[in-house]
């Protein structure tokens, strides 16, 4: 079974954008990629909300031509990349489908709206979050409620001179109380 990575970074008050839905707060990855560039090369499906992909599409040419990518919204539009499917149905069962069909790992891009249902069906199989050391103050947030409490099993952390720190997690079934 594929696995699918939630690889997002977050401020170290817990937002992934500015109220505005910016992230130029985000170090560039020109002078340190922080290890994006191995994870993407283990990564051949993207998922994403609708504002995900309309951020993604700020940042100039397509980003990732060469994967298959899947956005969720309930209004697809006319035109896209071709490398770009719309969804409309359930992310739950979607993704459950997607996760048993052959391939290499699916990247959870964001946002938290998508992310939460895909948590709580215990979809997800790992969590690398990077820590922004910026404290935005107002913003998205990078987490819905959940219902069930999440075990995390600690994989790896790296810290980078500048402060961006990895935390990489295992997610493990929810808890039962």
């Amino acid at each position: 079974m594929r696995r699918v990575v939630f690889y997002i970074a977050a401020s170290l008050d817990g937002y992934i954008a500015s109220s505005d839905g910016s992230v130029d707060w985000l170090p560039a990855l020109a002078d340190e990629d922080y290890g994006y560039a191995e994870f993407l090369a283990s990564v051949d499906t993207t998922l994403m909300g609708r504002t995900t992909y309309e951020q993604v599409l700020t940042f100039g040419e397509w980003s990732y031509p060469t994967l298959t990518n899947y956005v969720f919204t309930r209004q697809p539009p006319a035109k896209a990349h071709p490398s770009v499917g719309f969804v409309v149905e359930d992310p739950v069962e979607f993704v459950g489908k997607l996760r048993r069909e052959a391939g290499d790992t699916i990247w959870l891009i964001g946002g938290s709206t998508l992310a939460a249902p895909l948590l709580a069906a215990g979809l997800v199989d790992e969590l690398m979050l990077f820590v922004v050391p910026r404290l935005l103050g107002a913003g998205i947030p990078l987490w819905h409620p959940q219902e069930q409490p999440r075990a995390l099993q600690l994989l790896h952390t790296r810290t980078w001179p500048d402060g961006m720190t990895l935390l990489h997690y295992r997610l493990t079934p929810a808890d039962i109380s």
